[in-house]
């Protein structure tokens, strides 16, 4: 039995011009959709620079509602190309309520549904606590037309516990939208430890689940609109890997790019019975993980 399914990834920078942002964005919609794409994932808030490197109330106005202007667009790509979109939007949920909101377009333009950010980081360049209430969906996989999607943001990225949430609960691929990268004041070794980092630790989540996952990253050098830092080298690398870790197709570290490449959704069942991960899970004896930490 096989379920192919095409998908692409569209890495590309972004600068003030949130119009410019948002037609790279579409037009590696098209483009992925050209190329055979039925599954086209953006990066995390594609639409404008990376706004949380300082706290500024003033950026409050880049938010929206969903449905909204941006929805809109990305529904009308969807609907022309005849696929599915995932896009990520910082979201207006009310006045003094705000998310990191992922959403999830049928090939109909119909909205499938969104997932919230759960996990906001707070580190420097990257203030997201100020911006960001944390999400209240959980983890829910959403249904479309080419499968039941794990669509997690950026930070979630880094926690098993979300990926074994949205696999326990049926998702088919777990995706992953991103802005990370380094700060040029870095060493070299330490970059290269940071991004390899990130990269095995969703390689770890396609194995632990026996899912194929999907990642993608922005490129290029966003400044610190205070000057108190060097600002954000954006390390690209979009990949996707299969069920059993394997890199199916990776970006460049500093060029935009649509990403493509097949995926064979039957490979879980396949791997899942050759490592059963699922059927030995000791579910009786994990309520400590209930607990923040053991003292």
């Amino acid at each position: 039995m096989t379920n192919t399914l095409r998908v692409a990834l569209v890495q590309h920078a972004c600068g003030d011009d949130l119009a410019a942002n948002m037609e790279r964005s579409l037009a590696g919609i098209r483009e992925a959709a050209e190329r055979g794409a039925k599954l086209v994932m953006l990066q995390e808030l594609h639409r404008s620079r990376y706004f949380p490197q300082h706290e500024n109330p003033a950026l409050f106005d880049l938010a929206e509602p969903i449905p909204g202007p941006s929805t809109e667009l990305l529904a009308q790509a969807a609907k022309e190309t005849g696929t599915v979109v995932v896009g990520s939007l910082f979201e207006r949920r009310a006045p003094g309520l705000y998310h990191n909101t992922a959403v999830v377009l049928e090939a109909d333009g119909s909205l499938a549904g969104i997932y919230r950010k759960m996990h906001i980081p707070d580190d420097p360049g990257f203030y997201e606590k100020y911006y960001f209430t944390p999400g209240d969906l959980g983890f829910q996989p959403i249904q479309t037309s080419v499968g039941k999607l794990g669509v997690l943001i950026c930070w979630d990225q880094w926690f098993p516990e979300a990926a074994r949430l949205m696999a326990m609960a049926g998702a088919e691929l777990l995706l992953y939208p991103t802005a990370i990268g380094w700060d040029s004041r870095d060493t070299e070794d330490e970059q290269a430890r940071q991004r390899d980092a990130w990269v095995t630790i969703q390689r770890a989540h396609a194995v632990a689940n026996g899912l194929p996952v999907l990642a993608c990253n922005r490129v290029g050098h966003e400044p610190d609109p205070t000057g108190s830092t060097p600002g954000i080298d954006f390390w690209g690398t979009s990949f996707m890997a299969g069920p059993q870790g394997e890199i199916l197709a990776q970006a460049s570290i500093d060029k935009e790019e649509v990403l493509v490449a097949d995926v064979e959704l039957a490979r879980t069942e396949t791997v899942r019975r050759i490592w059963p991960y699922l059927r030995d899970r000791r579910v009786d004896a994990y309520q400590d993980l209930l607990r923040l930490y053991r003292d």
